[in-house]
């Protein structure tokens, strides 16, 4: 079956009537812009949504991603003032907010943003010795921001964050830093350590010092006491031998008691026998003369019959127990054999 060149023709002019309609039509995403050059001259911006253009006559660009970008650049070997080799890693956060200076006013403003970030790295870093560019992040990342922000204004670009993601220094200078970072460790443990033991050490002598008073404080209260104790005790001894009248033949014969004891001391090496000695045993012998009844004298003689009364019992007793007294007290006082 032949087929006519009518249809042929028709088919053919059908197809282009469907692909020219397709050429006029344009679909913008959003957040995104597509530039569009009439006759090879930039005539307008392609906004986000249904857009129609002059097949054949109008040419529509690339899409333009006006969302904020992030780019990460590759890391730069920078010379620090102190003349220090360092890696530095960056990271640049911008956004396209004019279409036609971005396709127009640079060729390529990635790669331009990353050229301008390099060389104002090098000058900021340049001017700083090693130990401020690792302490100065912020420092850095503000200046670039405002050098790179001014330079690429005029091209359509807004730069809003400049990071530093790394700063590698050299091997060498790692394990200086390191070493010195561990000495500092050592020398706060070591500080701390004193001063601990400083702290305990004072606290100690404190709570000795609080013992001690409270110990002597104590020591005080109880001979004060004691002495209180002691005085209201002579006291009511004395007042009790005040208020009873002793006479002197009872005092003479506590004399006579208390003689053993003064001769039982372990320094004593002789008895002195005091003179007061015979007028006690006279004192003492009298009254016990004087407790044992008597006869009188015209009383007939009566028949001896050998009784004996309580009171001469006594009275014999307590002659013996004088006499046994002071022989012990001399006893006691004689130099023997083993004393000088």
């Amino acid at each position: 079956m032949d087929i006519s060149p009518l249809l042929i023709a028709t088919l053919l002019i059908a197809l282009l009537v469907v692909f020219t309609i397709v050429r006029a039509i344009r679909i913008v995403p959003q957040a995104r812009a597509r530039n569009v050059e009439r006759l090879g001259r930039y005539n307008r911006t392609l906004q986000p949504g249904l857009n129609f253009v002059i097949p054949y006559i109008d040419r529509v660009y690339s899409p333009i991603d006006l969302r904020e970008q992030v780019v990460s650049f590759r890391p730069q070997p920078v010379i620090t003032e102190d003349n220090l080799v360092v890696e530095i890693d960056t990271v640049l956060y911008f956004q396209v907010t004019d279409p036609r200076a971005a396709a127009y006013e640079i060729a390529s403003y990635l790669q331009a943003v990353e050229q301008l970030t390099v060389t104002t790295l090098r000058n900021v870093v340049g001017s700083m010795d090693l130990e401020s560019t690792l302490t100065s992040r912020d420092t850095i990342n503000s200046q670039l921001r405002g050098v790179l922000d001014e330079a690429t204004g005029k091209w359509g670009i807004r730069v809003n964050r400049v990071e530093i993601k790394a700063i590698d220094p050299p091997k060498t200078i790692k394990d200086a830093m390191e070493k010195q970072m561990r000495a500092e460790r050592d020398k706060r443990a070591a500080i701390l350590a004193a001063e601990g033991q400083r702290q305990s050490q004072i606290l100690t002598a404190e709570g000795d010092k609080q013992s001690a008073v409270l110990r002597a404080e104590g020591n005080r209260s109880a001979q004060i006491l004691k002495a209180e104790g002691e005085a209201k005790a002579i006291d009511a001894v004395f007042q009790a031998v005040h208020r009873n009248d002793p006479d002197p033949k009872l005092l003479a014969y506590q004399y006579l008691q208390t003689l053993p004891q003064l001769a039982n001391g372990p320094n004593n090496t002789f008895f002195v026998v005091p003179s007061e000695l015979t007028a006690a045993l006279g004192s003492v012998s009298k009254a016990f003369t004087d407790a044992l009844p008597q006869s009188p004298a015209t009383r007939e003689p009566e028949p001896v019959v050998e009784t004996s009364s309580p009171a001469a019992d006594d009275a014999a007793k307590a002659a013996e127990a004088a006499a046994e007294a002071v022989a012990d007290a001399a006893e006691a006082q004689r130099p023997g054999p083993g004393k000088l």
